[in-house]
């Protein structure tokens, strides 16, 4: 028994034995592969394994070229007259209501007023005008409202100081301030050149500012926006958020839209607006800039964008060239204001085929209301009447009607085809000043409709407002004349030199103040830098006062 099992024991010990060897075989092979590896990779570096680059041409800058399309060339015609515009408004107090600007209209406004009625709008956002995003809700201002700054854009039409922009991007503005493209940048104090209202427009939102200048100034040149077709090539151009000198590209989308935007008593208040339509992006800070052609003509103005986000959306409008170039004509006029004209009536446009059929016509408007003291009351026109001709010439529609008289003299007559009752007639009709008929449908003061000059001389130049000063108070301060300090803004120049409310104003600059024409002819000259003295009376002291200071 115990040969068998010495046998199996020593045959275990030889598979053990083999096993090891078998181990240390395998473990002698690797080191050896390892030590072979390690010689031949011996001194191997990055640097000896870099390849031979004397043969690589070093890049150059190539010289600068002219590319085929054209826009770069454009943009240096044209952008030395673009500008900058950045406003101040103070605060001041108010009990009117207010509205943001672009504030959605609701549906079903009521009809319009003279020479149209706005239909109700089928988009579900809202036409924002824009003046950079820097100012309060309060755009009116209120008892509590803070210093407001605007931002806009402007071009220069004339080398003496000119320039053209939106009457929003000004309006309300206590200080202007103009920077050109060749201006430095004197850090944030520097606002730029002072600038003044020449006079403004408010029906097409048309401005027109001046600066003074020693030295003429590059100007651009306006086109005939009529020449301008869909699908044109144009290039917005302005400063977006503030960011002068931004250029955009794009087409003419579509040509004479409407952005009807009517009052609460539902007058429109955009007859006179007929837009093209660009894609070019548009954004705020853009408006008042001008939209060129291919040949560096500006064809329209930035006024408006179509966005539900504040930004572009590729829905931009621009004032046609042609409008802007009739409205600042009139501006730079002897009155600094736009006369249009009226036969004072409101009438309904947008009308179906149907009623046309109904009350036998194919064309024309039908009168809704007739103005008692305007030309067309005055000639025999009546309510349900339908005015189908002008002088001869039929009329299309509700705009062919308004084009044609807005743009006649005040005092001159037309002679106007109507139907009633179906029986042809015609009248001979004056036509009046549009501004006081508008006012006398809204109920306005016919002065909203002048420039800020004419509302109140010196409520801009000095800060304040005057009325005659009543018998009682004349009698007691013993003067004849004058005019009484009514309000005064706070933080304007009668308030920094202590003209207060209540005062009466008997002598400016060493000139009589004997009522209220006198005061405005004397302040409508003054100028920034001049020094203004007043002689006031008050019911609080004897005698004559002295105040003055220097206009800033």
């Amino acid at each position: 028994m115990d040969a068998p099992n010495r046998t199996i024991s020593t045959l275990m010990d030889r598979l053990r034995s083999h096993r090891l060897m078998t181990t240390f075989t395998l473990l002698a092979t690797l080191s050896v592969g390892i030590i072979v590896g390690s010689v031949l990779t011996h001194g191997v570096s990055g640097k000896e394994q870099a390849l031979d680059s004397s043969d690589a041409k070093p890049l150059v800058i190539p010289s600068p070229a002219t590319l085929s399309n054209g826009f770069s060339q454009i943009v240096k015609q044209v952008g030395p007259a673009v500008v900058n515009i950045n406003t101040e408004s103070l605060p001041k107090s108010t009990n009117r209501p207010t509205r943001r600007r672009g504030q959605a209209l609701p549906p079903g406004h009521p009809p319009g007023g003279e020479d149209g009625q706005p239909s109700p709008g089928d988009m579900q956002d809202f036409f924002n005008r824009f003046f950079g995003g820097q100012g309060g809700d309060d755009e009116d201002g209120g008892v509590n409202a803070a210093e407001r700054r605007a931002l806009g854009s402007g071009f220069i039409v004339d080398p003496r100081g000119y320039i053209i922009t939106n009457n929003h991007v000004v309006d309300k503005a206590d200080k202007i301030y103009v920077k050109l493209s060749t201006d430095p940048d004197g850090g944030p104090g520097d606002s730029g050149r002072l600038a003044k209202v020449v006079g403004v427009d408010k029906d097409t939102d048309i401005a027109v500012i001046k600066i003074e200048t020693k030295d003429p100034l590059p100007s651009i040149k306006l086109g005939n926006s009529d020449s301008a077709q869909v699908g044109d090539w144009v290039l917005a151009i302005g400063s977006p958020f503030g960011l002068s000198q931004t250029v955009s590209a794009g087409i003419v989308s579509a040509k004479n839209r409407s952005i009807d935007e009517p009052s609460p008593n539902g007058v429109s208040q955009s007859q006179f607006q007929r837009f093209i339509q660009t894609d070019a992006a548009i954004n705020p800070g853009n408006s008042g800039g001008p939209l060129v052609d291919m040949a560096g003509n500006v064809v329209g103005m930035n006024t408006a964008i179509y966005t539900q986000s504040m930004g572009s959306q590729g829905v931009g409008f621009a004032m046609p060239a042609n409008t802007i170039v009739k409205v600042y004509n009139m501006l730079i006029g002897p009155e600094h204001k736009v006369t249009r004209g009226s036969i004072g009536i409101s009438f309904q446009s947008g009308l179906s085929s149907a009623v046309g059929r109904m009350y036998g016509f194919s064309n024309g408007v039908i009168v809704s209301t007739v103005t008692p003291s305007g030309g067309a009351a005055k000639a025999g026109i009546q309510p349900g009447d339908v005015i189908i001709s002008i002088d001869g010439r039929n009329i299309k529609d509700g705009d062919d009607l308004v084009a044609d008289i807005s743009a006649r003299k005040v005092g001159s007559s037309v002679k106007l085809g109507y139907l009633r009752s179906g029986k042809q007639n015609s009248a001979n009709v004056s036509i009046g000043d549009r501004a006081k008929t508008y006012a006398e449908i809204t109920g306005a003061d016919a002065d909203d409709t002048s420039t800020p000059e004419e509302a109140d001389a010196g409520q801009n130049t000095l800060g304040i407002t005057v009325s005659a000063v009543p018998p009682a108070v004349q009698k007691k301060l013993g003067v004849q004349g004058g005019v009484m300090v009514t309000s005064v803004r706070p933080g304007s120049f009668a308030d920094e030199i202590n003209l207060g409310k209540g005062q009466v104003i008997t002598e400016i600059n060493k000139h009589p103040v004997t009522d209220e024409a006198s005061y405005k002819a004397i302040v409508k000259n003054l100028k920034s830098k001049d020094d203004v003295v007043f002689v006031i009376r008050d019911v609080r002291t004897s005698g004559n006062s002295y105040v003055g200071g220097t206009l800033p």
